[in-house]
């Protein structure tokens, strides 16, 4: 399948998750988490490592300063609500799921190939002056440094020179097969098939 397709598809599965009832979100969740776990075993718990204090803030926020009944009615003044803690639930757990498509994404694209897609699906933009090749690269060295295990210090990125701070990279184009096209139109009619029932 073509690396941008494969990413197009990826940005909508990752959109829907955003949208689906609670039910149907906690099936997502345990699918994309056994995915990851057993294709991305690594990249995933690295990846969770990194956002623990991001989930974190959301349990807290959410359950703290929602407004609710109390949990623990003999301290209702510092007790979560039930309503805040349900929310927290479902929006730490979309988290998750996004999380481990990410980790899903990255091992199954290597750099070569997520940055030619990255610059294929943003190409057309360029006519209106999109800078489109430094976006790709510059969200895949984003997406490097959070899935690296080295521990960086932004001072040594300021002593560095310019062409130590990264090894060149190749950009990967690979042309739309006549496959890739019947995937894309049957996702598109998917999506639209979807949007009409709603």
């Amino acid at each position: 399948m073509h690396a941008g397709l494969s990413i197009f598809l990826w940005l909508v599965g990752v959109a829907l998750l955003q949208f689906v009832a609670r039910d149907t979100l906690i099936v997502a969740i345990v699918a994309c988490g056994l995915v990851a776990m057993s294709y991305a075993r690594t990249r995933c718990l690295r990846l969770l490592r990194r956002i623990r204090y991001l989930l974190l803030a959301i349990v807290v926020l959410f359950a703290g300063f929602t407004p609710g009944e109390a949990i623990f009615i003999d301290f209702p003044s510092l007790s979560p609500s039930r309503e805040g803690l349900w929310l927290a639930v479902e929006h730490a757990g979309r988290v998750l799921a996004v999380v481990f498509c990410v980790a899903i994404m990255m091992e199954w694209l290597p750099s070569r190939r997520l940055v030619g897609a990255l610059y294929a699906l943003m190409r057309p933009f360029e006519r209106v002056g999109f800078p489109a090749a430094r976006v790709a690269v510059r969200t895949l060295l984003v997406l490097e440094h959070v899935d690296s295990d080295r521990k960086s210090d932004w001072r040594a990125w300021l002593g560095a020179a310019d062409d130590s701070l990264h090894d060149p990279i190749r950009i990967t184009r690979e042309p739309m097969r006549a496959v890739d096209w019947m995937v894309l139109c049957a996702s598109l009619a998917l999506a639209v098939s979807w949007v009409g029932l709603q």
